[in-house]
């Protein structure tokens, strides 16, 4: 009994007191009471020393150290071994939000599995704790973002689905413990520039901020989140962990939030050396902790004894911050002699059914974004096979950023190889360097394609060209890619490939952003965007390049066709962003995706096609498998509000499911609109219904012709009245 031992660690660290002379360690009374006779006999200086990340164990009392970051965005991260899903943007175009579910459900298990040995060896450091700052809600609206990567995209709506299963998932369902707590980040209005976001002033429309900014959050404020991460940025000159508006009246007031609140990691720092707000690291932490900003990642909040004997803080508002931490510390069970997961154990970590299902997720973050003529999928038969390219035997590209460590990584060379038959000649060249021109003048390459009956070239980026500022090594805009072109060199190399010959070119892109390759979609015969597919990444592209699975994810944001159809980058205004305010038509649009499969769609049935304001809408749709293998179509429903007074969506995502069929099969997509759903917002960030004729788009992209040319299929429209 693992949690037996942690728990007999507590007492002998108290000197083996009892629950009688500690209460705290009483789980027979409330978590209120349990609180609030830890916080009464705890001095002032302890209870300053527990504000911190690294908080210090207070031995008289029974406190272990304990330190709150951790990391689990797509498995435990920065922790040693786990099972490494796809990265989130990856995630975010499987449109699965059971499979974010499951997935999180074992990250919880392998978080539990991994403290409870962690704390057996007396391991209390960082990235060890049960306090995960994930998942990453904001919006990826701008694709020259780095670290968009680690969101679920450009949708508010996705974003919500997603972010709440992952939740749900890590969090669990015990009714008297966290398996894990989550952290919703980062609160709020902030997407880059990475350079800039230490010293940035955001400035945003009420509209946008009700419409696009917020909505994710306040999900995760309803789905219980434990925990919020106040942002680097000030948005309206304020810092965002020093925001009154942000912290009480939107969080606290207005949603209700119960849960703590973390900085990011140096942002309050940043209110005196880089926002020049305040003077020193006194008043910046005054201003922090009043504001209700609980807990510092970072050494700012050892200031707060000087704000203390200075007047610029009382005992009180350090108690109202501790409360909330010492609830989550009772929540995880932290002070309890037995939780539901005693038992959770090494055999998690990388459990078969845990990698299984890392494979599954990468198999449904795969987007196929060009097939000509059916090239895919290759046969596994298939004589000679030229597999090249800097990303092929990376297993860098696999892992994204906020990862953890795997046994078992699989590069898409691997799968490749181990996919086709033993009589198949499948030669490899690396060819080309990243992202700097070879010096080598040699030309084996296009050779190489000559003579095979087809070459696989793996391309694009990797976390060493786009990501958090300081992590991108090789990004002179520190992780930000203000060209979004591919690089220059590959391109150059994949001209290479395909001179002289007309033998099938498939190209594999890994990235965590959009790449802007219109000469790409020209030269190469089919194109598969596969992220950073995580641990199983290789065997999930082997799996849809032979046609063990057909091809199922969307995109979650718009592809351009150039930089040059965006808005200016610290522009966060909506206006010309993201699917649902660009009038430019893209290269590949939001919901975008092709399968081996295709898909018939029926007439859409609506109950009413005449409500009032505040009723719902029901909507179904018969989806048929008009192909001969088995696959999954992703159905999007969208709405168009009809009022030209107001400066409306074009389109809003509102629903969507992954309907399994085989071939020859229906089944019908059922969907609830909600009133909140149908209502628009306005200048002035408040919510109405307009009334009129509104209209529904249900297909398998986002409405416009782009979309309906790439995949040969018009989407089924339907109007209804609100009266």
């Amino acid at each position: 009994m693992m949690h037996r031992v942690v728990f007999l660690a507590v007492l002998i660290f108290a000197g083996a007191v009892q629950a009688g002379d500690q209460p705290w360690l009483d789980s027979g009374l409330t978590t209120e009471a349990r609180v609030q006779a830890l916080l009464d006999a705890m001095t002032v200086e302890e209870k300053m020393s527990q504000l911190l990340a690294d908080s210090p164990g207070i031995e008289r009392l029974g406190i272990l150290p304990y330190n709150w970051w951790s990391e689990a965005l797509h498995g435990v991260a920065r922790s040693g071994r786990a099972t490494v899903f796809p990265q989130t943007i990856g995630l975010a175009a499987s449109f699965d939000d059971d499979l974010i579910f499951r997935m999180a459900t074992a990250i919880s298990d392998e978080a539990r599995a991994k403290f409870n040995i962690a704390q057996s060896i007396g391991n209390y450091g960082r990235y060890a704790g049960l306090t995960f700052w994930s998942p990453n809600v904001n919006i990826f609206r701008d694709p020259r973002w780095g670290r968009g990567m680690e969101t679920y995209g450009e949708d508010p709506y996705l974003q919500a689905r997603m972010g709440s299963a992952f939740v749900r998932g890590l969090q669990g369902d015990d009714p008297r413990h966290l398996k894990a707590s989550a952290c919703a980040k980062h609160f709020a209005v902030h997407s880059g520039p990475e350079a800039l976001r230490h010293e940035f002033d955001v400035t945003v429309s009420n509209k946008d901020l009700q419409e696009t900014y917020l909505p994710a959050f306040k999900a995760l404020i309803e789905e219980g989140v434990d925990c919020v991460m106040c942002a680097y940025n000030r948005v309206d000159g304020a810092p965002a962990c020093g925001s009154d508006f942000l912290l009480k009246s939107v969080l606290r007031e207005e949603w209700g939030f119960k849960g703590h609140v973390v900085s990011d990691c140096g942002a309050i720092e940043d209110f005196y050396k880089h926002h020049k707000v305040s003077k020193d690291a006194a008043t910046s932490s005054a201003w922090a902790l009043k504001s209700g900003t609980d807990v510092n990642c970072g050494d700012t909040y050892r200031a707060l004894p000087q704000a203390l004997d200075k007047g610029l803080v009382t005992e009180g508002d350090i108690d109202n911050a501790l409360r909330r931490l010492l609830n989550t510390k009772m929540r995880l069970g932290l002070f309890d002699e037995k939780t539901a997961w005693d038992e959770a154990g090494a055999e998690l970590v990388e459990a078969e059914s845990h990698v299984q299902l890392a494979r599954e997720a990468a198999q449904k973050s795969v987007v196929m974004l060009k097939n000509s003529n059916n090239v895919l999928p290759l046969k596994k038969d298939i004589r000679r096979l030229y597999v090249v390219g800097p990303h092929a035997s990376s297993s860098e590209v696999l892992l994204g950023n906020y990862y953890g460590l795997s046994r078992d990584t699989v590069s898409i060379l691997d799968g490749i190889a181990g996919r086709v038959s033993v009589g198949t000649t499948v030669d490899y060249s690396y060819g080309q360097m990243a992202y700097q021109e070879n010096t080598n003048p040699m030309d084996w390459v296009t050779g190489g394609a000559k003579n095979a009956d087809a070459t696989i070239a793996v391309l694009g980026l990797s976390g060493l060209i786009e990501g958090e500022e300081g992590a991108a090594l090789a990004s002179p805009t520190k992780g930000d890619r203000i060209d979004l072109n591919l690089p220059q060199n590959q391109l150059d190399f994949l001209r290479k490939l395909r001179k002289g010959h007309d033998r099938p070119l498939i190209v594999v892109l890994t990235g965590g952003s959009p790449i802007t390759m219109p000469e790409v979609e020209e030269i190469a015969d089919a194109i598969l965007f596969v992220w950073y597919p995580g641990q199983q990444g290789g065997n999930a592209v082997a799996d849809v390049i032979f046609g063990d699975v057909s091809p199922s994810g969307r995109l979650p944001i718009t592809f351009p066709v150039s930089a040059d159809q965006l808005p200016a980058f610290d522009d966060y205004s909506m206006k010309g962003r993201t699917y649902k305010y660009m009038t430019k038509t893209p290269l590949y649009p939001f919901g975008y995706g092709l399968s081996y499969s295709h898909f018939e769609y029926g007439d859409a049935k609506l109950s009413n096609n005449r409500i009032g304001a505040g009723d719902a809408l029901e909507v179904e749709i018969s989806v048929r498998n008009e192909g001969d293998v088995q696959a999954d179509e992703i159905v999007q429903l969208y709405l168009s509000i009809n009022d030209k007074r107001m400066d409306l969506p074009i389109s809003t995502l509102i629903g969507f499911q992954r309907l399994g069929l085989s071939p020859g099969e229906s089944r019908v997509a059922r969907f609830t609109v909600s009133p909140e759903q149908m209502q628009a917002i306005d200048e002035a960030g408040e919510k109405r219904f307009v009334k009129g004729k509104h209209t529904l788009h249900i297909g398998g992209v986002s409405p416009g012709q782009r979309g309906e040319a790439l995949t040969g299929v018009a989407l089924k429209t339907a109007s209804f009245e609100i009266r």
